[in-house]
């Protein structure tokens, strides 16, 4: 008995070991399971209105497996700077596009030079051009293929769920465009010479959606830095624009028909719009931007040529705009149709700005443009908390509307203005702009008329999906 009971004690004793030792290996299994590599690229998703300040990642090397990874210069990239490496680019951008979650890899200490290309689409989902070296065009007309297109370099087209990253640079080389005859004031005496005037722009995005632009370094274009038309679904954050602050035509970021949109944690500098908004574009929000030099965030132009424009839902919060031509600007041409409404700049820091606020619905590039009846109705434009310094040349408050179509629901609070240095002679200006003043104004804007207009504005007369 005492040996079964001996024998018995010991199956126990072994058996409650073998249980242990299993649960203990199970337990660590589940703990120092992988963990997710914070450095993968950035996967690209739509952005809806308001959209979040997303708060992603930079990345500095794609984590994808790696057949899914295509490095340029397995394709024949010198990266030297000077040789021509197009081909290299459309072979891996080729080889990306056919894969899920493909990356075009442009690696660090190297410069890669290729002339115009577009990188087309449909692609497999979630692809990555992944710039962490350097790329630029070739330097100035005089160099750039005949048979290449001079109003555009880099171009994106016909994608979806893409995404443009890393941490490298791109060089426009835009100094000898910069320096043609056709050019503002590079003409004899400061005039302008007749000739072949097209630049290119750096980066065009179109017929695209659901983008991503992160981390990038863009500078010294040609002409535009980046341009979207007819997209939706895009994510800016994190960027560097600039160029010098007489380049001319250097817009940073250009829209155009494109919708739902975030532009969020960049600086821009540049000798033209900060950012432009153009005709079709709706749902685009704005934050942690810093612009300046430049000629400040404009929406417009709009109606050129007696067209309809239509442009709704913009916001723009928490920015400065420093140094700059213009601040927070609508401009329109005099027989246009269409309309401008729900319009938000909200807590803005305004550093020695010209035209701090400013609707300008008699925009013209000569003298030969004439006063016509029909206009680009502005309604619905809330100015909050705008504050800081402006350039005495001119008065900070400037709302010239339509003698026809007034601007109406206008509104101001919290906006104090105070001039750099001097002071200005001139108070501010109004025509035929109606709207309410929630705070007194500084300056004083006594001209804004309260209400609405005699003779009200048929709003359906300007529905732009009438």
């Amino acid at each position: 008995m005492e040996l079964i009971r001996g024998l018995l004690i010991l199956v126990c004793f072994a058996l409650a070991l073998l249980l242990q030792c299993s649960s203990n290996v199970e337990g660590r299994y589940h703990h120092h399971k992988k963990q997710k590599d914070k450095s993968s690229p950035v996967s690209p998703s739509p952005v809806s209105h308001p959209a979040p300040a997303h708060e992603k990642p930079v990345p500095s090397s794609p984590s994808n497996p790696k057949d899914s990874i295509f490095d340029v210069r397995k394709f024949g990239a010198v990266g030297d700077g000077s040789a021509d490496d197009t081909a290299a680019f459309r072979a891996a951008w080729k080889a990306a596009c056919a894969v899920e979650s493909g990356v075009v890899l442009a690696p660090s200490d190297y410069s890669f030079k290729i002339t115009s290309t577009i990188f087309s689409g449909p692609c497999k989902p979630g692809l990555v051009f992944q710039l962490d070296g350097v790329l630029m065009p070739p330097d100035g007309p005089d160099t750039w293929p005949k048979a290449d297109s001079h109003s555009q370099w880099l171009v994106f087209y016909r994608l979806d769920d893409m995404t443009f990253t890393g941490q490298g640079t791109i060089e426009g080389n835009g100094q000898k465009w910069w320096d043609l005859p056709c050019k503002p004031h590079r003409g004899p005496n400061g005039s302008t010479a007749k000739g072949s005037c097209d630049s290119p722009a750096l980066i065009r995005f179109f017929m695209s959606s659901n983008l991503v632009v992160s981390g990038l370094k863009i500078q010294n274009s040609p002409q535009f830095h980046m341009k979207f038309d007819g997209c939706e679904g895009v994510l800016i954050e994190k960027i560097s624009i600039s160029s010098p602050k007489l380049s001319p035509n250097t817009d940073g970021i250009h829209l155009g028909n494109t919708k739902s949109v975030g532009i969020y944690n960049s600086m821009i500098t540049n000798g033209d719009d900060c950012i432009s908004i153009g005709p079709g574009c709706a749902n685009v929000d704005i934050e942690g931007v810093t612009c300046g030099p430049s000629h400040g965030i404009s929406i417009g132009s709009l109606g050129v040529h007696n067209s309809e424009a239509c442009v709704s839902n913009i916001t723009v919060r928490n920015a400065i705009i420093r140094e700059s031509d213009n601040g927070l600007r609508i401009k329109t041409w005099q027989g246009g149709s269409g309309s401008v409404s729900g319009i938000s700049f909200e807590n803005i820091q305004m550093e020695n700005v010209r035209n701090c606020i400013n609707i300008d619905q008699y925009y013209c590039l000569s003298k030969e443009c004439r006063n016509q009846t029909s206009a680009v109705y502005v309604t619905g434009v809330t100015y909050r908390n705008i504050k800081g310094t402006y350039d005495v040349r001119t008065t900070p408050i400037h709302f010239a509307c339509s003698d026809t179509v007034a601007c109406t629901d206008i509104v101001m609070a919290d906006v104090e203005l105070l001039p750099y240095e001097g002071q200005l002679l001139d108070d501010p200006f109004c025509w035929n702009a109606y709207g309410t003043q929630e705070t007194l104004t500084i300056p004083p804007i006594n001209c804004l008329h309260d209400g609405q207009p005699q003779k009200a504005v048929e709003a359906s007369a300007y529905d732009c999906n009438s």
